[in-house]
Parts: structure tokens; C-alpha cells; sequence
């Protein structure tokens, strides 16, 4: 379950769901004038003011040939259950060999020069596929040798955290909303807004999580006095979390009433019977998005390829859902996860109209590079250094 993760949040940006970034990260960068501008870092050349990926040639295979005996994944624990490791084992004869990454930052690294000839694939998050990418760590992938892809939410099949200029870099996993969890003892109807979160009448009831990423949250709600509302906010939390099974504590409790959440905290909280529920407010939610990305060196590119093809089916796709607490990417999951755990594809939005997906803005890596071409949006450093400034 994604309240078992080490810490998940802390390193991710966003785009507008199907329809890409562009507005809230503008609207955050401008809120984040009061850091000092710091080069990206990118390794990437650019050209015309564009960042352009350093493997943006390299050639993609025709067909997946013979497997070569073995996997080397770096992944988010959890994503490599034996349950389906094992079988996948069986099938393809690839032994899977997994390096659990601690967080975005740390999977970047780990795949430094192209996986460094050790690693084939990364599980990673909209905050760290642009930094692979233009870093030149990962190269792009054949999505007609992945059946599935075709299965996938639409906003999924070429998104703009894992898609440049129509070369795809990977394959996209599953995702999940970041929501709005209140008490409905305290609340006898559904918040319409993220304001209740800045609200004083609920000072040392609130929760959000220990997160940059809040910074482009906060953006949703107010765009031009972001840093400064963070700011205000701080006194009226009681906790940043850094688990979601710290903010699961926090409302069994009764600690906290209100407060920023994962969507596996409230299935859980729900399973327990405890008095909340969750809503997606007026000003919309983010979102993160995980994809299994391709290193540029990667020694087992068949093996990858059988793993790339494995995890998008329908029923691994269910599985992981249901173990992990997170949505599926395959539009075809969701029956087997109501026979795996009833009622999970409902909690789990796996079911929702393409009217709620589109009230999302995932998350992808902040650039000083920004999608217009210009160089003057904020790189994740700002970002960083501005949440450590708001928190103290």
C-alpha cells in the first residue's frame, strides 16, 4: 500500500492532465519570484530556446527479441510484489533484480549515465522523468512493441511529463489524485474549496503533506500570493506528513479534521469505518503519475521490454492497484479489481468520468526552461528552497 512507502512525495511537478501544464506552473513560478533564479542543470543542448533530449535519435527495435535471463529495475517499493514478479519470472525466464528508489531524487541519481550498464528500467514520477530525459538517462521506447499502451487512459498514451515532441521515453503506470480528506463529523457537507485548508477556524486541524509540490497545491487555489499563503498557513497545521499512514493516525484520532490526502489513506480510513470522506474541490486537484522508463544503457533491453508489456496488462495493472492504493493506467483493470477487493475500483477512481481526470494537473519536473521556450521559469532548486523557507 502507498501508506508502506518510505516517502513518495517531496520531488514531483505537473502539467494540466490531458491537456498539459502551461497555466498553473506559470501561475506558481510567478508566485515564486521571491527565490533567487538557479540554472536547471539540465545536460540537455538547446536549440531555437528549446530543450532538446540528448537521446531524442537514438534508435528504437522493431521486435522484442529472446530475453537475456535477467532484469535490473529501480522502482518504488512496492511495485515489484512476488505476486506478479514470480509469474512474470516463469513466463519470460528474466530474473528480477529491484533497487528500491527512497524518492525521485534518488532514482535520478541511481540512473546516472544512462543506468550506468546495471540498470534497465525506472518506476518514475512526474517530478523525475524530465530531469532523465533531458539528462540523457533514459532513451525512447517502441510503444508498438507494448500492447497495452493502446488500453491506456488517453491522457496517459503521450503525456508531456514522459512524451517530447512525440518520442516516448516510456510507458505510463498508474497515478492517483492528491484530494481534499475531511471529518464528516465536522463537516456535514463536502468542502467546496482548497480555502478550508488556509481557514484560522480549523488552525491545528489541518494536514498536508511535507511536500515542495505544495507549493503548485496552493497555486490552485490562489495563484498570485502563493508563497506568502503557504506562509500563513504554517501556524494552522498541525502536522506535515511525510507517510500517508501518519495522516490515517492523525484523523482516527481526531487529531486533524481537514487536510490534503492520498487516495489510498481514504480508502483505509474508510475500510476502518472512521467518519471521512474525500472530494475533489471547485478549483480542481493535482496529481502524480508514475512510468517505466527505459535507461539509455540498459544491458537487458528485451527483458525491459517484456516487464514494460507485463505491467500494463489488465490484470497486473489491478493487482498492483489494489495492493498499492493507487489507479490504474489500463481502462481495462477495473472489473478485476472488483474481483480482486469489492468496491476498490470505485474508491479507487479507476471508474470516474473523463470529467474528473480532467480536473487534475499531474505533476512534472520544474524546469527554468519553461514549455513556451523561455528561460524564465523556476527550476525545481526554487521550488525546494521556497518550501523549506515556508516551513522554517
Amino acid at each position: 500500500m502507498r501508506s508502506s512507502r518510505t516517502k513518495r512525495t517531496g520531488e514531483r511537478m505537473k502539467p494540466r492532465s490531458s491537456r498539459l501544464v502551461g497555466a498553473l506552473i506559470g501561475a506558481a513560478a510567478t508566485a515564486l519570484l521571491v527565490v533567487a533564479l538557479l540554472p536547471s542543470g539540465a545536460s540537455a543542448s538547446h536549440v531555437n530556446g528549446g530543450l532538446v533530449a540528448p537521446e531524442a535519435n537514438a534508435p528504437v527495435p522493431t521486435s522484442v527479441g529472446k530475453g537475456e535471463g535477467k532484469l535490473n529495475l529501480i522502482a518504488w517499493e512496492g511495485y515489484v510484489q512476488p505476486e506478479w514478479t514470480k509469474p512474470f519470472e516463469q513466463q519470460t525466464g528474466c530474473q528480477v533484480n529491484v533497487k528500491y528508489g527512497t524518492s525521485s531524487s534518488d532514482m535520478v541519481s541511481l540512473m546516472a549515465n544512462g543506468g550506468g550498464h546495471q540498470y534497465d528500467l525506472v518506476s518514475a514520477s512526474g517530478d523525475a522523468d524530465l530531469r532523465l530525459i533531458y539528462g540523457g538517462d533514459v532513451r525512447p521506447v517502441n510503444l508498438a512493441l507494448i500492447p497495452a499502451w493502446k488500453d491506456l487512459q488517453p491522457f496517459l498514451q503521450s503525456p508531456s511529463f514522459n512524451t517530447i515532441a512525440g518520442k516516448h521515453y516510456g510507458v505510463s503506470f498508474e497515478f492517483g489524485p492528491n484530494v481534499l480528506l475531511y471529518s464528516t463529523k465536522v463537516f456535514k457537507t463536502a468542502p467546496t474549496s482548497w480555502s478550508v485548508l488556509y481557514n484560522k477556524k480549523y488552525s491545528g486541524q489541518i494536514t498536508v503533506p511535507d511536500d515542495y509540490i505544495q507549493i503548485a497545491d496552493a497555486a490552485l487555489y490562489l495563484s498570485n500570493a502563493t508563497v506568502a499563503l503557504l506562509k500563513a498557513q504554517h501556524p494552522l497545521v498541525k502536522k506535515y506528513w511525510d507517510l500517508a499512514s501518519q495522516e490515517e493516525s492523525l484523523f482516527q484520532s481526531g487529531t486533524t479534521v481537514v487536510g490534503a490526502a492520498w487516495p489510498v489513506a481514504v480508502s483505509t480510513l474508510i475500510a476502518d469505518k472512521d467518519a471521512v470522506a474525500e472530494t475533489i474541490p471547485k478549483e480542481g486537484a493535482t496529481g502524480w503519475a508514475d512510468s517505466w522508463l527505459l535507461a539509455t544503457n540498459a544491458p537487458d533491453p528485451n527483458c525491459a521490454y517484456k516487464w514494460m508489456e507485463w505491467m500494463t496488462t489488465p490484470q497486473i495493472q489491478a493487482e498492483d492497484a489494489v495492493s498499492y492504493g493507487e489507479t490504474p493506467g489500463n481502462k481495462l483493470a477495473c472489473p478485476i479489481m472488483d474481483k480482486i477487493q469489492k468496491g476498490s475500483c470505485e474508491g479507487l477512481h479507476a471508474n470516474a468520468p473523463a470529467s474528473y481526470f480532467q480536473s487534475l494537473y499531474f505533476w512534472k519536473t520544474p524546469l527554468a526552461t519553461c514549455d513556451n521556450g523561455k528561460n524564465d521559469c523556476e527550476p525545481i532548486q526554487n521550488w525546494v528552497a521556497a518550501w523549506t523557507q515556508i516551513i522554517g
